[in-house]
């Protein structure tokens, strides 16, 4: 029988319904969403069988028909929902968090399921009356993990996080690795020869290799084109639809290379660079459009696979049932001893934290296999090419062991987590609560009796809340340990870790004022942000710090652009790069200052004096390298600095603006037509913003000539010819600037910063208006001493030609930088940090 258009329809439809109805259900009932959904599409398969195969229940039959008979084989289920099931899941987890897990969710998704495969397949083998090769293939149908069921168990009750991404981790790379050992078995027993392993191991990891390439130059150029299109969210949302699609068909069907893992790649570098590619907002919207695809996917994936179980099952026997226990208790022996017997290792060698015993118990009976499972079976059965006795030993083992995860650990995991405790806060965050709690409520009473006061409430009613908040502030105070719970150490890493949290979350509600920074910018921002959360978990203070510093030097790319500009007067890369720099570091002052405030009004009251002064000392150490890093920029091109500060400022000012009027409207002070009149006008004054502003990389650098002793008496001309020989150079704290002994090809004017290098037995400084290799040129032709950077130093790169060519031509020059020498050598010269336009200098603090 053909199932019309409409009657597809309505019976999706139908579905959909039934899961509105069995969601709420099963958290009343405290049972998985999806152990719930597979019942009842067991129960919908066995009666829709009943009813078309029997008599006097004609009215039934064509509904129970189309739900027997619903036009999706086992290239459907993979191809229509495993894509969205995939992304969403990559797309769902913290890069960073899972960067530090890698080595265990590499041994959960790939070891394990290899060996999986083999014990089960071994296991089978003396019983099942089948060749190896099928009982290896039944091993790889099987041990595919389903984490759905499981994860949301853990979000329902509080289960540690690190538990739930160790899941959902594996859960990504899983479900690839079993396809792949599934696609080579398959083909050998549909062709009927043996397997070559040294053939299918090259294939094996060639298609995970080439699948992790496509997939991130697929997403990445995504991303690209997303940018490109900014201010357009339905757009913006439709390609993030497209690109898991994209990825899986071309490497499943052209490519020959695992589409999962294509998925799974393009999911985690959208995770990875999407909060600093979209706009906030934007960015909140597509996640929880990406939630509701997933439910509906994971919804109909499940209860439309689980209808098939009644036709998967026709024709079980005792024996069938023994074969599927002994399946059962070697997926169990297996998974234990990967995750009892190998997790060690990895945490022995340091590649992978430890993971508790806890966790690893949760994690061996938490194996729940589910549609995917379900699909690779049907998969089998519907193989013209296998012959009936293996279609019929695949379908009724692989669902008989979906059926008893899902039935039996699906239905006791919730109770195991409970018993293991793992739903409860770690020592450091119950006492972070007590404290937070205590202190929160006595603010929370100040404010309720001012709103009581202005609201005229009573003065019994007013006392009688107060009084109650008053007493939960005091029970928790009571029961608060936070002082002996947590050592000075570690809080100083809770408060590096929440201040780190503060800074990314300051970058992206910067991120929304359309217009105030470059993607790139607030993508280095932000990913320095998270490296910071990653360094101050794992390493407290040193790893916040190291993280921290990492923003301040120049990137590669401006390195590249700066060797570009010194020895091919290439000027374009360096002038774009000293731009984003400029935003960069305007952008980072803003955001220190922020944390500073957020410090002390908000982090004092809760960690203490001591801790907040040990981390404000962390972070004005950062803040003076930041503000050190942007004078030198300043002092040489005030002018686009004060045009930059200015259009910041006043996007910052369109953007409250439009906040105002938004207030207005949500007060219903202002109509609707207004409204968009209103935005209409910030919209005109955003747009004019718009307009890049001009950067001359080579201005002002003959007046800062000027300003240098050394060029006292040589003529405005001859300084202005000298001028468009110059290139701009710039060091970062620490950086070689010239070895001990390399010969001088380069006069480096110092604008601003500090130098220093070690002579006969002495620290001498270089600063503002000295010449760097000046003095080694005329005593010889190589540096006497290396010189390194002291702080963020600005240079003007002068060739070895033109400098001896000026000294030619005006003698002067070489006898000023003798005497300037001479002084500097008997201690009469005071180095400085910075020369103003005016000549006036400022010493070092």
């Amino acid at each position: 029988m053909e199932t019309g258009l409409a009657a597809i329809i309505l019976t999706l439809a139908f579905l959909l319904l039934l899961v509105s109805f069995i969601q709420p259900l099963a958290k009343k009932i405290h049972m998985p969403d999806t152990v719930l959904i597979a019942i009842v599409g067991i129960i919908l398969g066995a009666v829709a069988s009943i009813v078309v195969n029997s008599m006097g229940l004609d009215l039934f039959e064509g509904a129970a028909e189309t739900l027997i008979s619903f036009p999706i084989n086992s290239e459907g289920f993979l191809l229509i929902f495993l894509p969205i099931l995939v992304f969403q899941g990559a797309m769902n987890i913290d890069v960073r968090s899972l960067a530090h897990e890698t080595a265990t969710v590499l041994l959960l998704a790939v070891v394990a399921v290899v060996v999986s495969t083999a014990t089960i397949g071994l296991a089978l083998y003396p019983f099942a009356q089948q060749s190896l090769t099928v009982c290896l293939l039944l091993g790889a149908i099987v041990a595919t993990t389903d984490p759905s069921a499981v994860a949301g168990i853990f979000r329902e009750i509080g289960a540690a996080s690190r538990l739930n991404r160790l899941v959902e981790g594996e859960a990504l790379l899983n479900d690839a690795a079993a396809i792949a050992i599934f696609s080579i078995l398959v083909t050998a027993v549909s062709a009927h020869h043996q397997i070559q392993f040294e053939e299918a191991i090259i294939d094996f990891f060639s298609e995970f290799v080439g699948a992790m390439i496509v997939g991130v130059a697929v997403a990445r150029l995504t991303l690209l084109v997303i940018s490109a299109i900014n201010g357009f969210p339905a757009a913006e949302a439709t390609l993030t639809i497209v690109l898991p699609y994209a990825v899986y068909i071309l490497c499943d069907d052209m490519f020959g290379f695992s589409g999962v893992v294509a998925t799974a790649t393009a999911g985690l570098t959208v995770s990875a660079y999407g909060p600093s590619t979209f706009r906030p907002q934007i960015w909140n919207f597509i996640k929880e459009l990406w939630e509701q695809l997933v439910f509906w996917a994971s919804s109909l994936v499940f209860i439309l696979s689980t209808m098939l179980v009644p036709k998967l099952m026709f024709g079980i026997t005792k024996w069938d049932v023994i074969l599927i226990l002994i399946v059962t208790f070697a997926a169990i022996f297996a998974r234990a001893a990967v995750i009892f017997g190998l997790l060690p290792v990895l945490s022995f060698t340091r590649l992978s934290p430890p993971v508790p015993t806890r966790f690893k118990t949760t994690m061996v009976w938490g194996g729940l296999r589910g549609a995917i499972t379900l699909a690779l079976a049907l998969a089998v059965t519907e193989n013209p090419n296998i012959n009936s006795p293996i279609t019929h030993f695949i379908g009724i083992i692989a669902t008989g062991y979906v059926l008893i995860t899902l039935l039996v650990n699906g239905t006791t995991l919730r109770w195991l987590v409970i018993f293991l405790k793992l739903d409860r806060l770690s020592p450091v965050d119950e006492a972070m609560r007590h404290q937070i709690i205590g202190i929160g409520l006595g603010h929370v009473a100040k404010r309720v009796e001012e709103v009581s006061n202005e609201l005229g409430f009573s003065k019994r009613t007013r006392n009688g809340v107060i009084g109650q908040l008053e007493r939960r502030a005091e029970k928790e105070k009571a029961a608060n340990e936070f002082e002996t719970a947590l050592s000075d150490r570690n809080r100083v890493t809770v408060a590096l870790i929440t201040i780190a949290n503060q800074e990314r979350t300051i970058l992206l509600d910067l991120f929304r004022v359309q217009g105030l920074s470059s993607r790139r910018v607030m993508e280095t921002l932000l990913r320095t942000a998270e490296a910071m959360i990653d360094g101050a978990r794992l390493e407290g203070r040193y790893g916040y710090v190291r993280a921290r510093k990492k923003r301040l030097p120049p990137s590669y790319r401006f390195q590249i652009a700066q060797f570009l500009h010194q020895h091919f007067h290439i000027d374009r890369p360096l002038m774009y790069c000293m731009m984003e720099r400029f935003e960069m570091l305007i952008i980072a002052h803003l955001v220190s200052t922020s944390l500073i405030r957020f410090v002390h009004e908000r982090m004092e009251p809760i960690l203490g004096l001591r801790i907040t002064e040990i981390v404000s000392e962390v972070l004005g150490r950062q803040g003076k390298l930041i503000d050190d890093a942007l004078e030198a920029l300043r002092l040489h091109y005030s002018g686009y600095s004060e045009a930059l500060e200015s259009r910041i400022l006043r996007q910052v000012a369109l953007r409250f603006e439009d906040d105002e009027y938004n207030t207005l409207s949500r007060e219903n002070l202002i109509s609707d037509e207004l409204l968009r009149e209103l935005h209409k006008s910030i919209e005109q004054h955003k747009a004019r913003l718009q307009t890049p502003l001009r950067f001359n990389l080579r201005s002002g650098i003959e007046q800062r000539l000027r300003a240098f002793p050394a060029f006292n008496g040589v003529p405005d001309a001859a300084l202005h010819k000298l001028a468009d020989k110059v290139s701009i150079n710039f060091l970062s704290p620490g950086e070689l600037l010239l070895k001990d002994k390399q010969r001088v090809t380069t006069i480096y004017a110092q604008v601003a910063g500090m130098m220093e290098f070690h002579y006969e037995g002495r620290d001498i400084r270089l600063g503002a208006g000295d010449l760097v290799g000046a003095a080694s040129l005329l005593r010889g032709d190589r540096a006497v001493a290396s010189v390194h950077s002291l702080q963020f130093s600005h240079l003007l790169a002068i060739p070895r030609a033109d400098f001896e060519q000026l000294m030619n031509d005006y003698p002067i020059v070489k006898r000023q930088v003798i005497k300037r020498d001479d002084m500097r050598l008997e201690g009469k010269l005071t180095p400085k940090v910075l020369v103003t336009d005016n000549g006036q200098t400022i010493e070092a603090a």
